[in-house]
């Protein structure tokens, strides 16, 4: 039952993650040319309207692309270990093949924060990282990365307690643990709140600058409402 809990959960968040409406992006270390903003632009629209594994992986091998144009942006590698988070989440192949997946997540996190990226943003990442993993194998890996994720949001609200994105992870990872472990609806419902009043608030650093999720919660919400009602009949 729990394994069914959090694979159910992860896929629910992983779906919900992609129909966000695009993405913004934080200032890019070096500046850039009108076209390579027009692109970056574009590619993360593609990449926040799909759901599709072959479309991320099109959507990758665009930002591969950009980061070559611009080397010393962190906003391309940034959307790659999004874009290869997402494909782990959309795929159907075995563990293992997931798990390369977010290794190459992982690898690509790694490189955005050599370029200096927000740290805030790349530790809410990591932890959204750290749930796919959890995903793989719940009943093995529960313990180990719901610390994980715990510790990284923890690190990144010190940074910038005003990134919506970090309540946002904290709740899915509180609404999908089992009541018995302290989770559930109820339980995650006060962070989905937060996080609503955190997105009313935040103001990304451009156009390109990470900005997903909030499509995310408004669905979240009105499943609460949803769920109200349905009891009170």
């Amino acid at each position: 039952m729990k394994k069914l809990l959090y694979t159910l959960a992860l896929v629910a968040t992983s779906f919900a993650a992609v129909a966000q409406k695009p993405a913004s992006v934080a200032v890019a270390a070096a500046p850039a040319t009108d076209a390579y903003a027009s692109m970056m632009a574009a590619t993360i629209q593609e990449l926040m309207s799909t759901g599709e594994p072959a479309q991320l992986k099109q959507a990758d091998a665009k930002f591969e692309r950009a980061a070559a144009v611009n080397g010393k942006d962190w906003l391309p590698r940034y959307y790659q270990a999004y874009a290869r988070l997402i494909t782990c989440f959309q795929s159907k192949e075995e563990g293992d093949v997931k798990d390369q997946y977010l290794d190459q997540a992982e690898a690509a996190l790694a490189q955005a924060r050599k370029l200096g990226g927000d740290e805030s943003e790349l530790l809410v990442l990591q932890a959204y990282i750290y749930q796919a993993r959890l995903g793989v194998s719940p009943m093995l890996r529960s313990m180990k990365y719901s610390r994980m994720v715990t510790e990284a949001l923890d690190q990144a609200k010190k940074l910038n307690a005003a990134n919506p994105r970090i309540y946002l992870v904290q709740a899915n990872n509180v609404y999908y643990t089992p009541a018995m472990f302290g989770g559930g609806a109820d339980v995650a419902k006060p962070l989905y709140e937060e996080a609503k009043k955190r997105y009313a608030a935040f103001k990304p650093a451009s156009s390109t600058a990470p900005n997903w999720g909030e499509r995310q919660l408004v669905g979240r919400l009105k499943a609460y409402e949803t769920a109200a009602v349905t009891t009170a009949k």
